[in-house]
């Protein structure tokens, strides 16, 4: 089966690809497909994540396993398209280059049938052009949640440790 796969940049203007991607690519093929799209270079790090309906980010696959002894980070390369992208979960977040953090909402807008002769993946649409820098990301604290740096350090004394440690 083929999948139409929207891909937008979170950004306030419309910036978005249209692709036509077999289901049994893996990740890593999508992940070339859409560099490609988009006009990167494709030589930074990045990792789709799942997440629910309300784009609220949840496991992470990655391009590579950084860790140092190994982990259990899912793998692009060894993950399918269709194990994490299905017509009952068709949202994922992709996260380019984690200097600049390129953020794109990929969402499942279709399931065909594959047509003979045709290459996939394909890019059925593009719109609009990708800024010179991405877009900035404006991070809203809790109100509630506000920390009163002004009184932070009043309670020295109170931080238990010895400020003669060396």
């Amino acid at each position: 089966m083929i999948y139409k796969i929207r891909i937008i940049l979170d950004a306030e203007e419309d910036i978005f690809r249209d692709i036509e991607i077999e289901d049994n690519n893996t990740l890593e093929e999508f992940h070339n497909a859409i560099t490609q799209a988009f006009g990167f270079e494709g030589g930074e790090m990045a990792s789709f994540y799942t997440c629910d309906e309300e784009w609220n980010q949840d496991e992470e696959i990655a391009l590579f396993d950084m860790s140092e002894n190994g982990s259990d980070v899912r793998l692009m390369n060894e993950t399918v398209l269709d194990d994490v992208m299905t017509e009952q979960s068709p949202k994922l977040i992709y996260v380019y280059d984690f200097f600049s953090m390129w953020t794109f909402f990929v969402e499942l807008a279709d399931i065909v049938d594959k047509e003979d002769g045709r290459v996939y993946p394909n890019i059925l649409f593009s719109f609009g052009e990708l800024p010179d820098s991405p877009p900035e990301k404006k991070f809203e604290s809790d109100p509630d949640a506000s920390v009163d740096f002004d009184n932070l350090l009043d309670s020295y004394d109170d931080m238990d440790f010895d400020e003669n440690w060396n």
